[in-house]
C-alpha cells in the first residue's frame, strides 16, 4: 500500500469515527508513513516511565502529554510540539500505549494549527486480552515493528 492509499484509508477511517483531525492509522500503515511520506514525524506521547521500562520506537520525537508520577498534563505539550515539529502542514502521527493519549494528542496539535494529524490506532501494547494482559493483542509491538527496550 502506498502513502497515498495509506492516507485515504485514514482519513475515510477518521470519517466513520468522527473524528476532529484527518486521521486514523493502524500501526503498519503509520510506520510506513513514516518511512516513506516526506517529512512525516512520528510522536510518542506516552510518560518517561513507560519509554524507559515498556520500551521506545527508536527515532520518534517523546513528548509526555501527562506526566509521570501523577498523571497530569504537561503543561508545555504545545510548546515542545513546536519547537520539536516547525512544519504544520507535515503528516504528525501520535501514538500511546492504546490510543487514547494520542487520540488527545492529535485533537490538541488540531487545534494549535498542525493541518495532518493522525491517531495512531491500538498505539504501542495494544489493547488487552481477555487475560487482561497488554502485547498480545494489537499496538505496535505485536505488529513487529520496530522498538527497543531500555
Amino acid at each position: 500500500m502506498g502513502t497515498a492509499d495509506i492516507l485515504k484509508a485514514a482519513r475515510e477511517r477518521a470519517q466513520r469515527m468522527g473524528l476532529p483531525y484527518e486521521g486514523a492509522l493502524t500501526p503498519a500503515e503509520a510506520h510506513a508513513l513514516w518511512r516513506d511520506a516526506p517529512g512525516a514525524m512520528l510522536v510518542d506521547v506516552r510518560t518517561r516511565a513507560e519509554w524507559d521500562y515498556v520500551g521506545r520506537i527508536p527515532g520518534a520525537v517523546e513528548i509526555e502529554l501527562l506526566t509521570y508520577p501523577g498523571g497530569r498534563s504537561n503543561p508545555s505539550f504545545a510548546e515542545e510540539l513546536a519547537t520539536r515539529i516547525d512544519d504544520k502542514q507535515a503528516p504528525v502521527m501520535f501514538i500511546c500505549r492504546s490510543g487514547g493519549r494520542s487520540h488527545n494528542a492529535a485533537m490538541l496539535a488540531t487545534q494549535i494549527g498542525y493541518r495532518a494529524c493522525y491517531n495512531v490506532l491500538e498505539g504501542f501494547e495494544g489493547d488487552r486480552d481477555p487475560e487482561g494482559h497488554r502485547n498480545t493483542k494489537g499496538g505496535w509491538r505485536v505488529a513487529g515493528l520496530p522498538w527497543t527496550q531500555s
